[in-house]
């Protein structure tokens, strides 16, 4: 696919009660996207994440980038914040989309508030630096910014390697396993990658699930046969190595202004 799709303009986990739930990127993508984004902070930046991160169980950004979704079942308020959905072919982001804020576009910005914050307290802020590097990666997995009436994909069902799943499910996880199983080889690859034309002057959360909702609605991203083959994985190969890398790259980019 032509790179110009994923910043075409107008330019989750758990999407609703009886949505299955699903895991964003998949362990390795979110691993990817924090490794990208720690190749990419400043010193400071750096020295203050290590700081927030000293006595967690892997202190480091790609150890802490699943986090969010390993404490939803707990933290259940947290479910709508992983991502946003469209009304169907429209992808033009309003806060309507995100009543009361439940949504990954608010819960990005609020948190990189709290992260930035140094009056409040050192729980609330290391919380936050782990919503932060999750939630960045979300809104760059396509589907977590998709169409509202198949719940992200999520009930869009397809054939895998002759299993059956959904087409959120290929996303998450499906395509990055084709690319590469090792996800700190893929991240060492993407990492050396120069930011794409414009994609770093995008600063707001709202216009990157704006990108991820232009990719959604683009031609052959719903395989009309239901079979994601060879051809499919090959067609999108290039588009997620692109989400990956600048939500690596753009997180790196919240994370300095936050921690200067």
């Amino acid at each position: 696919m032509n790179r110009k799709h994923w910043l075409v303009a107008p330019i989750v986990c758990i999407f609703a009660a009886a949505q299955p739930t699903a895991s964003c990127w998949g362990p390795e993508g979110h691993r990817v996207v924090a490794q990208i984004a720690w190749d990419h902070l400043t010193p400071a930046a750096k020295s203050q994440v290590s700081d927030l991160l000293a006595g967690e169980a892997e202190p480091s950004l790609p150890g802490v980038a699943n986090w969010a979704d390993e404490v939803r079942s707990e933290a259940r308020e947290s479910a709508p914040w992983h991502f946003v959905n469209f009304e169907p072919g429209n992808c033009h982001y309003t806060t309507a989309l995100c009543p009361d804020g439940k949504c990954v576009v608010d819960a990005i910005q609020r948190f990189s508030s709290t992260l930035a914050d140094k009056s409040a307290s050192r729980d609330s802020r290391v919380a936050a630096l782990k919503y932060v590097t999750h939630f960045v990666g979300d809104v760059h997995q396509p589907l977590h910014a998709g169409w509202r009436d198949d719940k992200g994909g999520n009930t869009f069902q397809v054939r895998f390697d002759g299993r059956g799943s959904n087409l959120h499910h290929i996303w998450d996880s499906g395509l990055i396993d084709d690319i590469d199983r090792d996800w700190q080889r893929l991240a060492a690859r993407l990492s050396q990658r120069d930011p794409l034309p414009g994609a770093l002057s995008r600063a707001a959360p709202a216009a990157w699930a704006e990108e991820s909702c232009a990719v959604v609605s683009s031609p052959g991203f719903y395989p009309a046969d239901r079979e994601v083959g060879a051809d499919y994985v090959q067609q999108w190969r290039g588009t997620v190595e692109d989400r990956l890398t600048i939500a690596g790259q753009r997180l790196a980019a919240v994370l300095n202004r936050a921690l200067p």
